[in-house]
């Protein structure tokens, strides 16, 4: 399954590069505990402050609630969050107390017909 979600940086360029730089190579228990989740793929784009991440996963093992209990139970994992969260912002669209939010397709060039 592919699943889109949306999530804003803080308006500082110093922040962004700091956060970008992170992410060029995450801590080895971050990307363990996604394939351990079932996420197979992962990609994370950015235009100014708004991110994009492209999340494959297989759906024989991928649970969205079982992968947030073992982020909150995992310290590693809870301490990477932690960090992140300086950098991250929610939309404005965001719930209280969520990140990462859904992105709602509108367009698949798959489903048009000839």
């Amino acid at each position: 399954m592919r699943t889109v979600l949306a999530l804003d940086l803080k308006d500082d360029p110093a922040l962004i590069a700091e956060y970008e730089r992170h992410h060029q190579r995450i801590w080895p228990e971050i990307a363990d505990h996604l394939r351990r989740q079932g996420v197979t793929g992962m990609e994370i784009y950015r235009l100014g402050t708004r991110m994009m991440m492209v999340m494959d996963t297989d759906d024989s093992v991928f649970d969205a609630a079982a992968m947030a209990a073992a982020s909150e139970s995992d310290p590693k994992v809870r301490a990477w969050e932690d960090l992140m969260w300086r950098f991250q912002a929610p939309t404005p669209w965001t719930p209280a107390g969520q990140k990462w939010m859904p992105m709602t397709r509108i367009f698949d060039l798959g489903a048009q017909e000839d």
